[in-house]
């Protein structure tokens, strides 16, 4: 069975879950339940710290997994990304007391603080920056307050916490990170093990593809079809039915979910009725 690990709690959780059930997986029925067993899909899932899981699927303890590109890139850990997840998405930023600081090469001699330890030092030694690195493993924000650093380095979205603590990010951002799927470079599994890998790529692909397209449907004079299929061409192109009296189409094409509403008004000016949008909740590419 492929072994999966997938994060046990923090942000990365939830919509891990649901992207592994939207994919057709099973899901835990308790926060307790630390591995799950799919028979029917041939997969095992296993819920672990989202720090740790690097370090599973490095070791081969499983297989593949899920955790943020900056956890892996803090682990150390040689892996091989198999696909982005679109969620989770964070910046990576220093930070200092409000209009102390503005660019990295400030950061000389420096004390900072930070939970991403490998992450800082790795930065500042590929730009030739000699800094102490203090690790705490959580709560950096006070730091710089309790007199344990000058400077802390953390994961901003929306900088409220920062700006709470009087701090704000300068420099340039040390990353960007968000969720993904990953194994290790070497990794080696039998003919059956491998095929459930192709699918749960194929699986995750065709749920992240379905969130950010819908389905168009809509009827339009024929004489107007040529008008109306410039506006929904659809992936390759759209299907389109004659309906009864043959003076009307019906056509259905997959587009852009962000274009939707824009292209349901052109193509209600085209002359379109009956026009409806519809989830998609899973596909193929």
């Amino acid at each position: 069975m492929l072994r999966i690990a997938v994060p046990n709690k923090g942000a990365l959780s939830e919509p891990a879950a649901d992207l592994l059930q939207e994919a057709g997986y099973r899901r835990r029925g308790m926060a307790k339940e630390l591995v799950v067993v799919d028979e029917e899909n041939g997969v095992e899932l296993f819920h672990l710290r989202p720090r740790d899981i690097a370090v599973y699927v490095g070791s081969g303890t499983v297989d593949v997994g899920i955790t943020g590109q900056d956890m892996l890139l803090d682990s150390r850990t040689p892996a091989h990304e198999i696909l982005p997840l679109g969620f989770a998405r964070s910046t990576f930023r220093y930070a200092a007391p409000a209009g102390t600081r503005s660019d990295i090469s400030e950061l000389q001699g420096a004390r900072i603080a930070t939970s991403y330890e490998n992450l800082v030092e790795d930065h500042l030694a590929q730009r030739g920056i000699t800094a102490e690195v203090v690790h705490l493993d959580g709560a950096v924000e006070s730091s710089i307050r309790l007199g344990v650093a000058d400077v802390i380095a953390d994961v901003v979205e929306t900088g409220t916490t920062l700006r709470q603590a009087g701090l704000e990010p300068f420099g340039e951002a040390i990353m960007t990170s968000q969720a993904v799927l990953f194994s290790r470079p070497e990794l080696e599994l039998e003919e059956e093990t491998a095929h459930t890998l192709e699918v749960l790529e194929r699986r995750v692909r065709g749920v992240l593809v379905a969130r950010e397209y819908v389905m168009l449907d809509y009827d339009i004079p024929s004489a107007l079809l040529e008008r109306a299929v410039q506006i929904t061409p659809g992936l390759q192109s759209p299907t389109v039915s004659p309906l009864h009296g043959g003076e009307w189409s019906a056509v259905r094409a997959m587009v852009d979910s962000g274009s939707a509403h824009r292209m349901m008004d052109e193509l209600y000016d085209a002359g379109a009725r009956a026009i409806l949008v519809t989830a998609i909740q899973a596909c193929r590419i």
